[in-house]
């Protein structure tokens, strides 16, 4: 324990995720040491990020406007949208280059051991965005662990009467991988989305 400020600072460190007490106290020495015009730039950041960055309208990504820069680019596909648990899945997505949909950020998970329901997330939004009839393909993009294939399977079923295809993300091993290492429940997601190689 340290006195007054320097012990807030590190508690309050310590509150940003993945950020433990160790960690949280290399930081914040690290900022006492700091040069003081460097502090005082990343707090003006800090105040701007919070004054000026909201969350798309349409989509729910970060945004500096009403909408964000994918929901406002007119040569996005707008008849596929990837659906997401956070916005920095759609930073993880667009740098594979291979969608050039839209997005729908959904805030989260469902996880009935944290209280997040159905209704905590916006699937409500998405629906709405489907209602017009010009999205042909929703493309399930959740986290490959129980939360999110909860969170699958509830869209799956809530969408599967809708005349819209619905496809999930392929997951298994991962490239440079070894089968010895890979836990069962990848490797049987590998077998189950295998595919004909054609010679």
């Amino acid at each position: 324990m340290y006195e007054g400020v320097v012990q807030d600072l590190i508690d309050e460190l310590g509150r940003l995720p993945g950020v433990g007490p160790k960690s949280a106290q290399r930081i914040a020495f690290h900022l006492l040491t700091a040069d003081p015009a460097d502090v005082t730039r990343l707090s003006e950041v800090l105040a701007e990020v919070k004054a000026k960055v909201r969350f798309c309208e349409r989509c729910g990504n970060v945004a500096q406007a009403e909408l964000c820069r994918i929901c406002a680019d007119p040569r996005r596909d707008q008849t596929a949208i990837c659906v997401i648990e956070e916005p920095k899945d759609v930073v993880a997505v667009e740098r594979t280059r291979e969608f050039r949909g839209t997005y729908h950020v959904l805030g989260g998970a469902i996880s009935p051991m944290d209280g997040i329901g159905p209704d905590d997330l916006r699937i409500t939004e998405l629906m709405t965005r489907l209602a017009d009839g010009t999205v042909t393909e929703v493309i399930i993009a959740t986290d490959p662990n129980i939360q999110g294939e909860a969170t699958a399977t509830f869209l799956s079923r809530l969408l599967k009467d809708m005349g819209i295809r619905i496809t999930r993300l392929a997951s298994g091993l991962p490239v440079g991988g070894d089968l010895e290492y890979a836990d069962e429940i990848t490797l049987g997601r590998a077998f189950e989305g295998r595919r004909v190689v054609n010679v």
